[in-house]
């Protein structure tokens, strides 16, 4: 399989800035024109309590880009599933992909920002049971002609939530220890990661294709999504200089999984070529890339001057798909 790539998108940016739609619009528009398959939303209600980061809300967001969009692929890296009430995110959602013609990608993790829980009224304890539950009535309410049952607080009567998205959005789950991995493997489409070595994507890849097969699944069936931040610069040193204090202002990574600004993709242009083509060898598909700063000089010569170096490319018209 071709390997494809995306943007991340700065709709989540770090306390000293707010989030622009009109720049968001541009940048959004610039990586189809370049060819890029997939723009990735980040998804925080709010975060920080004395440094809090301005976000804009994620399917919002892929919204208004669907409309200045045509064919590149609009995706959640990740959306926390559990704070979000499943019927309403199932009708958001079908909508998207009906207004974008089915490019959408949703991207769902179980979140860790215990303050998200506690001001959406849904417990952090047991939200792993929760995300199963709500994946499961998106499940039904994008597929059955009729949908009855009752989940807990949530009562369903003859519900028909129409129209049905065709295709569905591809669900990729997003996780670290090894039962969300199997969940993986038997829940969703596919494995979102965030800010992993190549190494260590190889080690977690193998494990849900193992737990798929165990499963009953044919492991070949399920995708993958890998976020990397990205500098490129005229020297590795220089880039490591920069990249080190942007992922510190911007981004966390918990202590429990193998996310690490170590990740990051640095140096000259031949320098990235080679550390991304590990990750390609390790066996990413798509590459979500988190430019330095996010700033359109490192997407144009990612794409002029990285990207032809890289084996085994494509750019299909219609994401990660």
């Amino acid at each position: 399989m071709s390997v494809t790539y995306g943007l991340a998108l700065e709709n989540f940016t770090s306390a000293a800035s707010n989030p622009d739609i009109d720049a968001l619009i541009g940048y959004a528009r610039r990586a189809e024109e370049l060819g890029f398959t997939g723009l990735w939303a980040w998804d925080h209600l709010f975060l920080g309590s004395r440094q809090p980061f301005p976000c804009l809300e994620a399917l919002t967001t892929l919204t208004t880009l669907a409309a200045h969009t045509t064919s590149i692929g609009l995706g959640t890296g990740v959306l926390v599933l559990p704070i979000r009430d499943p019927a309403l995110l199932a009708k958001t959602a079908a909508s998207i992909q009906e207004l974008s013609k089915g490019r959408l990608t949703l991207g769902v993790a179980a979140g860790w920002y215990q303050r998200e829980f506690a001001a959406t009224g849904a417990p952090f304890r047991g939200r792993g049971k929760r995300f199963e539950r709500n994946l499961e009535i998106c499940y039904k309410l994008w597929a059955d002609d009729e949908v009855t049952g009752e989940w807990e607080d949530l009562s369903f009567r003859r519900v028909r939530m129409l129209p049905h998205p065709k295709p569905r959005p591809r669900l990729l789950i997003g996780g670290y220890v090894d039962r969300v991995l199997r969940r993986v493997a038997t829940l969703g489409d596919g494995w979102l990661t965030y800010f992993y070595r190549a190494e260590d994507f190889a080690r977690s890849w193998y494990k849900i294709r193992d737990y798929a097969a165990e499963a009953g699944r044919d492991p070949n069936e399920l995708r993958n999504v890998a976020q990397l931040p990205i500098c490129i610069d005229e020297s590795f040193e220089a880039a490591d200089r920069k990249v080190g204090p942007f992922l510190a202002e911007y981004f966390d990574n918990p202590e429990w999984s193998d996310a690490t600004p170590e990740s990051a993709v640095r140096g000259t242009p031949e320098q990235c070529a080679e550390q991304l083509a590990e990750h390609i060898s390790a066996g990413v598909e798509h590459i979500a890339l988190v430019p330095y700063r996010y700033r359109q000089e490192q997407v144009e010569r990612f794409a002029a001057e990285v990207l032809p170096l890289l084996p085994d490319t494509a750019r299909p018209a219609a994401g990660v798909r």
